[in-house]
C-alpha cells in the first residue's frame, strides 16, 4: 500500500495508442479521486534510460525488458491484457511487486460471441457446406439436437464461465473444467489436475464434440492440447483454441485432422504471430485461422477497473486478479 498521497504512475504502451490510453486513466483516475502523477513511456523503446523518473505503479502491454532495468522502486505492476505469460517470461521482472491482471475488460462478451459463432458454424454444418459448395454437391445434413452436442470449455475463469454459460444459454450441453473447483448453474463443472490422462481431466474429455480452450499460459498448460488428450475426444470433434498458441502441439494437431479424428479446427491464437506464411494452418482445408480478433481489451472498462483498482491498492484493500508467480496466473 503506497498511503493516500498521491502516487506516480508509468504508463509503457505503444506510442500509437498512448493519447487515447492517456486521457482514458485521467478521466478515470479524476472520477475516483486519485491523486495520480502519470508519465509515459514508449513500449518500442529497447533502451533503459537510467534518469528516468522512478514511478511507484507500472501500468503495461508488451512493455520491453528496459523498462524493469529502469524503474527500480515499482510496487504494483497491473498489465492491461489478462494473459500475463509474455510478462513473467521477463527475466527482471521484480518478483518483490505486485503484478495484477485484467479479469474481463469487456472482452467477455466478444470472447463469447466469437466461440459462439464458431460453435454454431459447426453445429450447423457451414464448414461442411462450404465444401459441397466447392463440390457442386447438393446434400442436406441431419441436425442434431443441442442437448445432444457435448461442448467442453477448458479453463473457467471470469471469461471462460462466460462462455460456458452462453453456451449454456443456447441449448448446448456444456462441461467444465478448472484447476480448481467452481460451480455454475447449469454446466457440469469438473477440476483437477491437467499432467494425466488417467482422471478428470481425461473424463472431461471423453466424448466432447467441440472443445474450446480458454487456458491462460503455464508450465502446466504449454503443449495440453496433443495427440493423447485430443484423441479422448470424439471422433470427428471440433478444436477451438482462444487461450494461447502454446496450448497446442502443433504437429498433433495436424496429424489428427490428416487422419480425420479432429474433424476441424479453428484457431485464433499462435505460438508465433503473425502465423508464418508457410505455416500448414493457412492451406489446411479443415482448419480456420483468424488473426488473434476473438476480443481486444476495451479502452473504457479496462481503464475503469485499474482506476477501481488502484483506488483500492491505496486503501489497503484486497486486489482482484493479483498473479500467482508460481502458478503463471
Amino acid at each position: 500500500m503506497s498511503g493516500l498521497g498521491a502516487v506516480r504512475v508509468v504508463l509503457c504502451a505503444r506510442e500509437s495508442a498512448a493519447q487515447q490510453w492517456l486521457a482514458g486513466f485521467e478521466r478515470a483516475f479524476t472520477s475516483s479521486g486519485i491523486a495520480v502523477e502519470l508519465l509515459f513511456r514508449d513500449a518500442s523503446d529497447q533502451d533503459a534510460r537510467p534518469d528516468a523518473p522512478q514511478a511507484n505503479v507500472a501500468i503495461v502491454w508488451k512493455p520491453p525488458a528496459a523498462l524493469f532495468d529502469e524503474q527500480r522502486q515499482l510496487k504494483l505492476i497491473f498489465n492491461l491484457g489478462a494473459g500475463v505469460d509474455a510478462l513473467t517470461a521477463l527475466p527482471n521482472l521484480p518478483r518483490d511487486a505486485t503484478l495484477v491482471r485484467l479479469e474481463d475488460a469487456g472482452m467477455a462478451p466478444a470472447l463469447g460471441e466469437y466461440v459462439l459463432t464458431a460453435v454454431l458454424r459447426v453445429y450447423r454444418g457451414f464448414d461442411r457446406y462450404a465444401q459441397q459448395q466447392r463440390d457442386a454437391r447438393w446434400a442436406p445434413l441431419p441436425l442434431a439436437d443441442k442437448r445432444d452436442v457435448t461442448v467442453g470449455v477448458l479453463g473457467l475463469g471470469v471469461i471462460g464461465g462466460a462462455i460456458a454459460l452462453r453456451l449454456r444459454d443456447q441449448g448446448f450441453a456444456v462441461r467444465g473444467f478448472a484447476r480448481t473447483p467452481k460451480t455454475l448453474p447449469g454446466i457440469d463443472c469438473r477440476h483437477g489436475m491437467l499432467q494425466s490422462l488417467d482422471g478428470a481431466f481425461g473424463a472431461f474429455l471423453d466424448g466432447l464434440q467441440v472443445l474450446v480452450s480458454v487456458l491462460p499460459l503455464t508450465d502446466e498448460t504449454v503443449g495440453v492440447l496433443n495427440a493423447g488428450s485430443l484423441a479422448r475426444l470424439a471422433p470427428g470433434a471440433h478444436l477451438i483454441n482462444v487461450g494461447r498458441g502454446g496450448h497446442l502441439v502443433d504437429a498433433d494437431v495436424l496429424h489428427l485432422l490428416d487422419r480425420g479424428q479432429l474433424g476441424a479446427a479453428t484457431l485464433d491464437v499462435f505460438g508465433m504471430e503473425p502465423l508464418p506464411a508457410d505455416h500448414r494452418y493457412w492451406r489446411h482445408p479443415r482448419v480456420l485461422v483468424t488473426p488473434h480478433v476473438s476480443a481486444v481489451t476495451e479502452l473504457e472498462p479496462a481503464v475503469a477497473q485499474i482506476a477501481d483498482k488502484l483506488a483500492a491498492w491505496q486503501r489497503g484493500a484486497p486486489l482482484g486478479g493479483v498473479v500467482d508467480f508460481a502458478r503463471g496466473y
